[in-house]
Order: structure tokens, then sequence, then C-alpha cells
């Protein structure tokens, strides 16, 4: 696995972009980035730029000093058919965050994803594909993906060789 150090600040900010799923301004993006604002900004024209000279469903865009990651304009039709639940791009991110780290704190999916992820929340348990449990040393609760998104995902494999070598990297 790659060191986190050797990961270029321009891959960082996408990221942070990504898992975020909202516009993010420089400040946020430092933080997160570990780095200064003037080299958040330097990054993310470096960015914008490999983004523009690429042949991709995605974009980067800029407004009013903050920066987000979407599908590129007019493409978002054509994905929302394939989706195979009815689920905002925004749902969909907090539901990978989930399935990235498997069990997550509920304050610490809301501190990766923002303030929305607690609607996100409420639509995923509504719709079967998180479950959540009382975390006994606080008030937050211990989310992780239940049978129904492993079966309408099926990205995770719960048995055999590379489960358990998931498990063993952990």
């Amino acid at each position: 696995m790659a060191d986190l150090l050797e990961i270029s600040l321009p891959a960082k900010l996408e990221a942070i972009l990504y898992l975020k799923g909202r516009p993010v301004g420089l400040a946020e993006l430092a933080k997160h980035a570990e780095a200064t604002e003037r080299q958040v900004q330097e990054a993310m024209l470096t960015l914008i730029a490999a983004y523009a000279q690429r042949d991709t469903a995605l974009e980067i865009t800029s407004h009013g000093g903050r920066y987000g990651l979407q599908l590129r304009t007019g493409l978002g039709e054509l994905v929302r058919d394939m989706l195979p639940v009815d689920l905002s791009t925004a749902t969909l991110r907090t539901l990978a965050t989930i399935a990235l780290k498997k069990r997550i704190l509920q304050s610490e999916l809301v501190e990766l994803r923002g303030s929305g992820a607690y609607d996100h929340i409420k639509e995923l348990l509504q719709q079967n594909f998180v479950e959540r449990q009382r975390h006994s040393e606080g008030r937050s609760y211990w989310l992780s993906l239940t049978e129904k998104f492993h079966r309408t995902f099926s990205v995770l494999p719960t048995t055999g060789p590379i489960a358990a070598e998931t498990d063993d990297a952990a």
C-alpha cells in the first residue's frame, strides 16, 4: 500500500473532494490535506488542468472560492438510469465511505462527509443498506453494512480468500 506521504497533493485533494461530495473551501482542503492554502490553490490549478485535458466523466468545479468534484454536465441522466437503487450521488458517496471503512462511527462519518450525512444515514437506514448500533462509550452510533448492501452491490466479499486477505490487512 502506498505511503500517504508519497501521494501527491493533487491526488489527496481529489480524494478529499470525492469523499466530501460537496464544494469545499481552501481552508478546509488545506486542513484535511495538511498543507497551506497557497499550496492547495496551486495544486487545485494542477488538478483542474489535468481534468480539462482528459476525456473523463468527472470535472472539478470552482465557484466562490470553493471546489467540487462532480459528473460532467450532461452525464447525470445517463448514469441515473444505471443505478441499482434510487439514491442521490451524495448519499451513494456516503454509502461508499461506510463500505470502505466496513464499520464507522456516525460522528466520524459526519466529520468526513459533512452535516448532510445525517440525512444520508436516515435514507440508508430506511432502505436497509446500513444498520446502526449505539456506541457503548459515547453518544454516537456504529454504522455497518447490511446483507442487502452486499446482495445489491456485490462489491465486498463476506467470505472466501479475498475477504480473509482483507481482514488480515486490517
